[in-house]
């Protein structure tokens, strides 16, 4: 039932802002392309991840013509590790939704390139913390997006919800949870400093972690 209606309240969000979704298809590829792309990846040479964040961020915001609600929803599709995802419909079943048109190719490197040393617990193997970013900026899209009810804490668990549709895993996650409570600081942030950074909140995780365990 949970996921029924977050899933709802997303193509509620979707539906009114992307009639016809052929705006959000090309904000999805577009990123997932400059995600994959050689520069891209020459950027990860002489940036940390914080700043990749922050570059993927501001190319989207640039694309969608400094339409912030449409940027972060493009850039929550693009940050997904997955192609398709799996739309439950009462009486037909399970549906399976493409988020992106773009090639194997093109997909398998934009996964290879997403950020993920974001955090000062990031774990140290080679997938870190890639989920995060659309766990991040999916609930700042939700809380910049909600302008007569404060969404953000009660849709924060949507990510988290999508990984679990599709098996990724079966609990809850209380880093995933964490990291949607910042999404949801930043797009409050953002509706009234347009000049704020993914980095300046992610930061803010490992600057409290630090005060409290010197």
């Amino acid at each position: 039932m949970i996921r029924f209606i977050i899933i709802t309240i997303l193509f509620v969000y979707i539906n009114n802002i992307y009639p016809q979704q052929s705006s959000l298809s090309k904000g999805v590829n577009y990123l997932s392309g400059f995600i994959a792309s050689d520069y891209f990846a020459g950027l990860k040479k002489t940036n940390n991840d914080l700043e990749l964040t922050d570059t993927l961020f501001l190319r989207g915001v640039k694309f969608k013509n400094f339409d912030y609600s449409e940027a972060l929803l493009a850039l929550t599709f693009a940050a997904v590790p997955y192609k398709e995802v799996p739309i439950q419909i009462p009486l037909i079943g399970i549906l399976n939704y493409p988020l992106t048109s773009a090639s194997d190719s093109v997909f398998l490197q934009k996964n290879k390139n997403l950020p993920k040393d974001l955090f000062y617990d990031t774990p140290g193997d080679n997938y870190g913390d890639k989920d995060k970013l659309a766990h991040f900026f999916g609930s700042a899209f939700l809380s910049y997006s909600s302008n007569i009810f404060d969404l953000g804490d009660l849709i924060g668990y949507f990510v988290e919800v999508f990984e679990q549709s599709f098996k990724v895993q079966s609990y809850i996650d209380q880093r995933d949870l964490r990291t949607n409570k910042l999404g949801n600081i930043f797009g409050e942030i953002l509706k009234e400093n347009k000049s704020i950074l993914p980095s300046q909140i992610m930061l803010i995780k490992s600057l409290s972690y630090f005060r409290y365990n010197i």
